[in-house]
């Protein structure tokens, strides 16, 4: 059973920028959020000087702003992946609904879309 009907005459549009932009941001993902990790792992490489708890509080304040900027990358990401899937889907094939007949007008009527 064939439960979409394509539309007949219809030219699919060929795929562009969108593809390219779903194939490259798992890579894109990665790299990204590694070069943001940075400043956190060195962060705890670096020797630092001062007291522990000096040196634990910088690393806690570095660490929540590479986790909030990871998060705000991982948002665009998501949302630009979320752009690129619409335009796919869009330029994919058109479908029709099943067919719904407006009723006949009456004799002497005007049809419902007259005003």
């Amino acid at each position: 059973m064939n439960w979409f009907g394509t539309l007949p005459g219809f030219t699919r549009t060929p795929a562009g920028l969108e593809r390219v932009i779903l194939r490259r941001l798992p890579r894109w993902l990665g790299q990204g959020t590694l070069v943001l990790a940075a400043p956190s792992l060195l962060a705890r490489l670096w020797p630092w000087d001062g007291l522990a708890s000096d040196i634990h509080s910088r690393i806690t304040a570095i660490d929540i702003g590479v986790i909030s900027l990871v998060v705000l990358y991982w948002t665009a990401a998501l949302t630009v992946a979320i752009g690129a899937f619409i335009v796919m889907v869009m330029k994919g094939p058109a479908y029709v609904a099943d067919a719904y007949p407006l009723p006949a007008p009456p004799p002497g009527g005007t049809s419902p879309r007259e005003p």
